[in-house]
């Protein structure tokens, strides 16, 4: 088999390995990355639910310092 053949063997051979080897690599940085945005999705949306709950308690405190500011103006 002439050198040259036994060359661009050896050439296709490396393009492949390097070329799959790249698409694995990449592969595994993106589903890392996606797990990464995942884990912040999921801190943003337990957040998010946590938010209604303290307007609620907020509303709550609100009313209450507003009841007794009203009571506090009445005795005056």
């Amino acid at each position: 088999m002439p050198s040259e053949v036994i060359v661009g063997i050896l050439a296709l051979i490396g393009t492949l390995v390097g070329t799959l080897g790249g698409i694995i690599v990449s592969s595994k940085l993106v589903n890392f990355r996606l797990e990464q945005l995942e884990k912040r999705v999921g801190e943003h949306n337990n957040f998010a639910m946590r938010i209604p709950a303290l307007e609620e308690k907020i509303d709550e405190r609100f009313d209450a310092y507003d009841r007794r500011l009203k009571i506090l103006e009445e005795r005056q």
